[in-house]
């Protein structure tokens, strides 16, 4: 693919502009120390480590140097990922428009204040796995209901799929795509009935609160 490999933190930077911190927290400031001495103005350090504020970076970082914090999520693998990033104080427009550009290819990319960056984590993050264990469930109803497992899960994941893919492209709300399939007095409009007396709704919103929550609580470690 082109990529040139080393096998030296202060070589990738010493070669690069647009330097990418994907590391665990606790390794940031053991990285950034490494390779201080070489960071000049013409540097951009993009960190993916989650909970690391932008005022943490910018205190670790020369005052000339570029941060932004980047959240990305699991099905970046897919191309399919969603990713919200932040600029520092002194990361330019231009910046934010080439860090488009190139995570383009990973999936959907927002730009946004810090602050909603941890709700991203909760959001888009986490929520990954609520999708999944929502689809396990709804599988798991087939099952009960006499389908196979494994034809229950492929026709679950390719549900979720089709949904997602409608509820991205057609421009509508989820409310109104919702309202679509539903018909009076019919299969929909019960299934949702009961979805609403087990509080999904509630449960849902309660998930991505108790997950942006922990997001905070992290960084604030």
């Amino acid at each position: 693919m082109g990529v040139h490999l080393v096998h030296s933190n202060v070589d990738t930077v010493s070669g690069t502009q647009l330097v990418f911190l994907a590391v665990k927290p606790h390794l940031i400031r053991t990285v950034v120390t490494e390779v201080l001495p070489h960071l000049t103005e013409r540097h951009t350090i993009v960190s993916v480590a989650a909970g690391v504020t932008l005022e943490t970076l910018e205190q670790l970082l020369p005052a000339e140097v570029g941060t932004v914090r980047l959240m990305p999520n699991l099905p970046c693998v897919l191309q399919e990922g969603a990713l919200l990033f932040a600029r520092g104080s002194t990361a330019t427009p231009e910046t934010g428009t080439l860090l488009k550009c190139l995570l383009s290819a990973c999936g959907a990319v927002e730009e946004g204040p810090e602050s909603w960056i941890d709700i991203h984590t909760g959001l888009s993050g986490s929520g990954v796995a609520f999708v999944y264990l929502f689809a396990e469930a709804m599988a798991e109803g087939a099952v009960k209901m006499g389908m196979p497992s494994v034809l229950a899960q492929r026709i679950a994941a390719q549900t979720i799929l089709g949904a997602g893919h409608m509820l991205r492209d057609s421009g509508k709300p989820a409310a109104v795509l919702r309202g679509d399939v539903c018909t009076p007095g019919g299969t929909t409009i019960y299934g949702l009935h009961a979805l609403e007396k087990g509080g999904v709704r509630s449960a849902a919103m309660s998930a991505v609160e108790a997950a942006t929550e922990r997001a905070r609580e992290l960084g604030q470690k």
